[in-house]
């Protein structure tokens, strides 16, 4: 294997952390910010672009940062290497509430393509990088699920799914429409595409979009039901405007306001 062979386990439900096991110079890189806590004797170290074993020099270490620029990501990630004598772990979490999925590399053909900011973690030697659309359509209207990440190796790399997870076998032919948002990853021989959702009054009073997502197999779907982007819309929505809480139902919310004290005279 050209990456890390290393060992895990998934806690919790709905919060989710996966434990890393790794024994002596075995090492995971991860997203800056995912890290929870590690035992002595692992080594934290900063690097730029994935680690993987196929950067070699300078211009390869910088042509992988770059992708990972376009994907909004940061330019470096960190390694976390056991410098130890016995078996160490490190241990990772989900940034909200969702499922933390489990992705072995080895049986996927070497490869997944997974949403931009899906990725959690993964062995050191995981490549990190852009899976670029051929097709104009999906480039100008693909919206969130336009610049797809890709994994590629022969090791476990982790991915975060928003709410509750559904998987899905599609077999040859069968088509699966999604929202773009929704996606969270999908094996390498599932074809991906963006279809106009069409009708005036879906386009105009329909609220879900102009466009969707369909994914043809054969191949794995993982569709999530809560995108962080719809999370963050619901609360900035609900955020108070000029200083006045938006309440619920406007006239209840204000008397609960009002009850409660946040209304000061």
């Amino acid at each position: 294997m050209n990456a890390h062979e290393i060992d895990y386990q998934i806690f919790g439900e709905e919060m989710q952390y996966v434990e890393i096991e790794l024994d002596p110079q075995e090492a995971v890189v991860a997203e800056a910010g995912s890290f929870m806590m590690m035992d002595s004797d692992i080594k934290m170290d900063t690097i730029f672009g994935d680690g993987s074993n196929q950067e070699k020099g300078v211009l390869g270490k910088l042509f992988s940062a770059g992708k990972r620029m376009l994907t909004g990501e940061s330019l470096f990630m960190t390694a976390f290497l056991n410098i130890g004598q016995g078996k160490k772990q490190v241990s990772f979490a989900s940034p909200y509430p969702g499922k933390i999925v489990p992705i072995d590399l080895s049986e996927k053909q070497g490869k997944f393509i997974c949403q931009k900011d899906a990725f959690l973690c993964a062995a050191k030697g995981v490549s990190v990088g852009v899976e670029f659309s051929k097709k104009l359509g999906r480039g100008l209207f693909g919206g969130e699920g336009f610049i797809m990440q890709k994994l590629e190796g022969d090791g476990m790399a982790f991915i975060h799914a928003g709410g509750t997870l559904a998987k899905k076998e599609l077999s040859a032919g069968e088509v699966l429409k999604v929202d773009t948002g929704c996606i969270v990853g999908f094996s390498q021989t599932v074809e991906y595409n963006i279809e106009f959702i069409g009708g005036i009054k879906n386009t105009v009073f329909g609220g879900e979009g102009l466009f969707f997502a369909t994914l043809r197999g054969p191949g794995t779907v993982y569709v999530q039901s809560l995108p962080f982007s719809r999370l963050a819309g619901r609360v900035l929505s609900a955020l108070p405007r000029n200083g006045n809480s938006k309440g619920e139902g406007s006239v209840l919310g204000g008397l609960g306001d009002l009850l409660d004290g946040d209304n000061r005279f």
